[in-house]
């Protein structure tokens, strides 16, 4: 009878989700024009593979972490990215960018050389830098920009003050820790895990409040709506599980892709909702009910996809090589680390 009514009770949260979109037809056969006019646009930025791409959160700015050991901001004027500057300091390549929630000169880059750097983009020049006990793999803001949290390879979450530039928080778990978010009120803070599960853990104690199963393997990546009202995972069960933030409820799972879900990005209005794997391809579907609107094909897998904050545009990094890999040059390997624009 108790998962009768839970069923009922979730079937009622996504009717509702479709009911709150008077005009979805409207807008699916929009987007599936619009989409379908566009193409991918690639401007160089890195001498090496890049790993991750972020938008300012004017969008205004594209920031890229590569393997080269530099993070580069490049500027979006009209349909094309401009070129910079780069930031250089770290030691290793550069895994892992997060701007500022609210101010977009503030950006945040995470090393394999274990250390969180805090740039603005004003001076061009290093304003902060905090030494880590080991390889960061994901990092977050909170979203006031209060602080930002990290979590390393050894399964430890940490909780790094903006201001004071301090860890003010610390906790290892005994499960492989992935990817991190707080909610939309911020007082609690959600982790994916190697388990399948999502951990809901009290902000600033950091103790568990909840765990829910999400994926029959790996939950690797987890994104909030820009409303916060839903969240999204993606697993390595190939599948993505739509979510209501506030009821804890997953209205939907869906799967087009073959291979484990590594990224996904949410649109500017929260409506749709793009997915990367190790297939060659990004997929773009509505969040409401999982319809596909499109498809990128891609020459290597994604690495990052982000939409822009206020437009249709999407950024991403692939695994690419040189396209001269026939050529008998020994530079012909040589990855590109371009950014990619679509939808411009």
């Amino acid at each position: 009878m108790l998962h009768q009514l839970i069923g009922e009770h979730v079937k009622q949260i996504s009717s509702a989700m479709v009911k709150q979109q008077p005009a979805h037809s409207v807008y699916v056969a929009d987007m599936k024009k619009e989409l379908k006019a566009c193409r991918t646009k690639e401007f160089s930025a890195h001498n090496s593979k890049a790993h991750s791409v972020a938008w300012s959160c004017n969008g205004k700015h594209i920031a890229s972490g590569s393997l080269d050991k530099t993070a580069c901001i490049l500027s979006m004027k009209e349909d094309r990215l401009s070129r910079e500057f780069s930031l250089k300091g770290h030691e290793d390549g550069v895994d892992q960018l997060s701007w500022h929630p609210t101010d977009p000169n503030i950006l945040a880059s995470a090393s394999a050389d274990k250390t969180l750097r805090l740039w603005d983009i004003r001076t061009q020049k290093s304003v902060g830098c905090v030494t880590t006990k080991g390889e960061i793999i994901n990092m977050t803001w909170r979203g006031d920009g209060s602080a930002l949290a990290i979590g390393n390879k050894d399964d430890v979450v940490s909780i790094i003050d903006y201001k004071s530039q301090k860890v003010t928080n610390e906790k290892k778990f005994d499960f492989e820790v992935n990817e991190l978010a707080w909610n939309h009120d911020l007082s609690l803070f959600f982790l994916t895990s190697g388990n399948g599960s999502v951990y809901i853990l009290d902000y600033p104690s950091l103790d568990q409040v909840m765990s829910l199963p999400a994926h029959t393997a790996h939950c690797i990546c987890l994104k909030f709506s820009p409303d916060k009202e839903h969240f999204a995972t993606g697993g390595a069960d190939a599948l993505i599980s739509i979510w209501d933030a506030k009821e804890l409820a997953c209205l939907r799972s869906y799967s087009r892709l073959e291979w484990p879900i590594r990224t996904l990005s949410f649109n500017y209005d929260g409506q749709m909702i793009a997915t990367g794997s190790e297939d060659l391809v990004i997929d773009i579907s509505m969040v409401h009910t999982g319809e596909k609107i499109h498809t990128i094909s891609c020459n290597a897998f994604p690495f990052c996809v982000a939409w822009h904050p206020s437009k249709n545009v999407l950024a991403y990094v692939t695994d690419d090589k040189s396209k001269h890999g026939e050529s008998k040059h020994r530079d012909g390997d040589r990855d590109l680390g371009n950014v990619k624009l679509f939808g411009v």
